[in-house]
């Protein structure tokens, strides 16, 4: 593999001489601070609310709910351990689906009246944990992440999809084999999925959630009909009409629920899809990821954030357009991510080791860091009194503090967002800014294996650093596959 694991580099000077060497352009600090000294440990003002420190839990997809949506005890271990995490932002905790049909996978959690409570004791377990380890509670801001998945919609068996479709994609519905005869969700279907969302923030308000995320990225409903430009009627074409649906769901939560926060996690930019080069795999190898064919494409009209003359590049123009939407319709929380973990999960979720059903990285995925904290920064200078959480940040491992530290000190973003390594290490925040040390042993080295997992109808978790994982019978299936994949 050419490029060096992050881990191999043993100092600051050894990280910043090798992001030299390979041209990237990722600013650091050469120690980490502890509280109140830090940067991440400085307080954020959301509306009225003070948010306690800069370290941010994103919201991830879990694969270990109920087949009715409900959490079991692995969900509500999770939670509890991002209480424990001492970040005082909680984007989500999970992506939740606004109906039991709208889930990427039969597992997923779903919230609905009847569901509702299971929810708020998840939220109950996260606040005890955190007023347990930190005393105080009052400056945790706690969100839920609400989604409909769209074309990725799995809902009932793990290997099967069964896609709602915003608009024919001419290389996503041959990548996923859907048929040619699919029928669009039609306008009508959308206004009963909005509702689904207005009835969805009503229960996470009363449940105490602080905020819900609209969510708009990584190829999901929201996400798909940002570049729905070939699709007729209300929701597609214009940017006002592919705008519609965020809007329309905003003003319902609105009418309902005034004080409830409303937050956006955004895909800020996409490339074209990937795939790995069938010139260099082998049998137990998949090839460097390289474009989907898309010369008979151009311009390129099936990306949001995507230059339509070149697409493995961004074009910010419409992103920043979203975002002005945004701050009329005042809504101050952002989390940017970028791509999809379907069709180009480098841009997304940078790693060394894909998946299995992944390619190997076309570019060091430093470079994929660095792009996404540079689009932050171009977002954040722009929109200054947005509040921007950044993501990508996890395969930084020992230099997440030292890249996070200079990022918020010098205003490229607000809040520094941590997900895989929240699985893997979930009070990181807590050792960074109480004793300025990281434990590396657990740090995640983006083995992917909490993908591979889920991809093959595993549950979610860190299987190579968590002993609760690592001693479930589910590891063991999870090695037979990875060797059965020569992964």
């Amino acid at each position: 593999m050419p490029y060096r694991r992050v881990a191999s580099l043993k100092s600051v000077d050894e990280f910043r001489a090798y992001l030299a060497e390979i041209s990237v352009d990722l600013p650091l600090e050469d120690r980490i601070l502890t509280a109140p000294e830090s940067p991440l440990a400085q307080s954020l003002q959301v509306g009225s609310f003070t948010i306690g420190n800069r370290f941010c839990v994103q919201p991830m997809e879990g694969w270990d709910g109920t087949e009715d949506g409900r959490p079991t005890e692995h969900v509500l271990r999770r939670w509890r351990r991002f209480g424990e995490s001492g970040a005082k932002l909680i984007w989500g905790g999970e992506a939740f689906a606004v109906r039991i049909d709208a889930r990427a996978n039969p597992n997923q959690l779903y919230i609905g009246e009847e569901t509702a409570g299971d929810i708020a004791a998840l939220r109950d377990a996260l606040l005890d944990a955190h007023a347990r380890h930190f005393g105080k509670t009052d400056d945790l801001l706690i969100g839920l992440q609400l989604t409909h998945s769209g074309r990725f919609c799995k809902p009932c068996e793990k290997t099967r999809f069964e896609p709602r479709i915003a608009y024919h994609h001419p290389i996503l519905d041959r990548k996923f084999n859907v048929p040619a005869d699919t029928p669009l969700l039609s306008d009508n279907e959308i206004r009963a999925i909005i509702r689904c969302y207005h009835k969805a923030a009503r229960l996470a308000a009363d449940a105490g959630f602080h905020f819900v995320d609209i969510k708009h990225c990584h190829g999901y409903l929201g996400h798909e009909l940002l570049s729905a430009r070939s699709r007729p009627g209300e929701f597609g074409g214009s940017f006002e009409n592919r705008t519609r649906f965020l809007r329309e769901i905003v003003e319902g939560i609105r009418a309902e629920i005034p004080g409830l926060l409303l937050g956006v996690r955004l895909s800020a930019f996409d490339f074209v899809p990937f795939r790995p080069d069938p010139a260099r795999t082998t049998e137990k190898r998949p090839g460097p990821g390289i474009p989907e064919p898309f010369g008979d494409l151009l311009p390129y009209r099936c990306g949001f954030g995507t230059d339509p003359a070149d697409p493995t590049r961004y074009d910010l123009t419409e992103t920043f357009e979203f975002l002005d939407l945004l701050r009329r319709l005042d809504i101050r929380l952002v989390n940017l991510s970028a791509g999809s973990p379907y069709y180009n999960p480098h841009i997304q979720r940078p790693a060394l080791f894909p998946p299995s059903d992944g390619y190997q990285p076309p570019e060091d995925p430093l470079a994929g860091v660095a792009r996404q904290i540079h689009v932050c920064s171009l977002v954040k200078q722009k929109f200054p009194d947005l509040v921007i959480v950044g993501s990508g940040y996890s395969y930084l491992q020992e230099f997440l503090p030292h890249v996070g530290q200079h990022a918020v000190r010098h205003g490229r973003v607000d809040s520094i967002g941590i997900g895989r390594m929240v699985l893997a290490y979930p009070d990181l925040p807590h050792d960074v800014l109480s004793r300025g040390v990281l434990d590396h042993q657990r740090l995640c080295r983006t083995f992917s294996d909490c993908t591979t997992a889920p991809r093959n109808g595993i549950i979610s978790g860190c299987f190579p650093l968590d002993d609760y994982y690592r001693g479930l019978p589910e590891a063991v299936r999870l090695k037979q596959i990875k060797r059965g994949k020569g992964s």
